[in-house]
């Protein structure tokens, strides 16, 4: 069998279900199950993952006659420690702001991992630019000034975790594709879009231009802050 570069595999993990479903590199879904858990759990039940990526991958496997080699993980529970941040650039003379971004997201990403070093950042998030005390929701273009700060939201997850699923995926000859944080998702669905797995690909794929890209597959044209993938990975 060939491997799996057309098609996305996710796992959705909750209180109460598990989910797995795959899709089309044309955002086609040809397949999806669940399980009901017997009781609500609140960290990750990991007898229950493993039962159930074992009862449905090699089904898919025959389904797509390709190998699964990679998988995303949306996980729905209070697992993932969120906390703010801002860092300021000074500078007597005018600065080109998108020049110095580089320089403040390396300082917040650098200043998390040192802080939270038993924590993996799983969404980097810009909330807010201030340039000469002026706000902005999104970086301007073509802008100069004399200060500059960020206010960076982490959404990270315990490297116990992280480890724990990544062993229940090795027997399976799977690696961890990308991890989501549900809670974040679910602020960008409407009545257009529904779907947690299709969002999850869509925020992967830069829908939220103030999101920091921290992981890079692909080699298609990237956008702004794609660019830092070599400088944040």
């Amino acid at each position: 069998m060939e491997n799996n570069l057309d098609h996305n595999t996710y796992l959705l993990i909750n209180k109460k279900k598990l989910v797995i479903s795959v899709y089309t590199s044309s955002q086609k879904r040809i397949y999806l199950k669940e399980l009901i858990l017997k009781k609500e759990f609140s960290k990750l039940p990991l007898e229950e993952i493993d039962y159930f990526i074992n009862e449905n991958i090699f089904k898919i496997e025959k389904l797509l006659k390709k190998f699964v080699e990679k998988i995303s993980i949306l996980i729905d529970l209070d697992i993932f420690l969120i906390f703010r941040i801002s860092v300021k650039k000074n500078n007597f003379e005018s600065m080109v702001i998108r020049e110095n971004l580089n320089f403040l997201l390396n300082e917040a990403k650098d200043c998390t991992k040192k802080t939270f070093n038993n924590q993996k950042i799983i969404h980097m998030l810009v909330d807010n630019y201030k340039i000469d005390n002026q706000n902005f929701s999104n970086l301007p273009h073509n802008l100069n000034g004399n200060q500059f700060s960020i206010d960076v939201k982490f959404i990270c997850l315990g490297n116990n975790f992280i480890i724990e699923l990544e062993k229940i995926l090795k027997k399976y000859q799977i690696s961890l594709n990308q991890i989501f944080c549900v809670s974040y998702i679910k602020k960008f669905l409407d009545e257009n879009e529904k779907d947690f797995f299709l969002m999850a690909q869509k925020l992967k794929d830069g829908l939220n231009p103030n999101e920091v890209v921290l992981t890079l597959k692909s080699k298609k044209k990237q956008g702004f802050f794609e660019k830092f993938f070599n400088l944040l990975s």
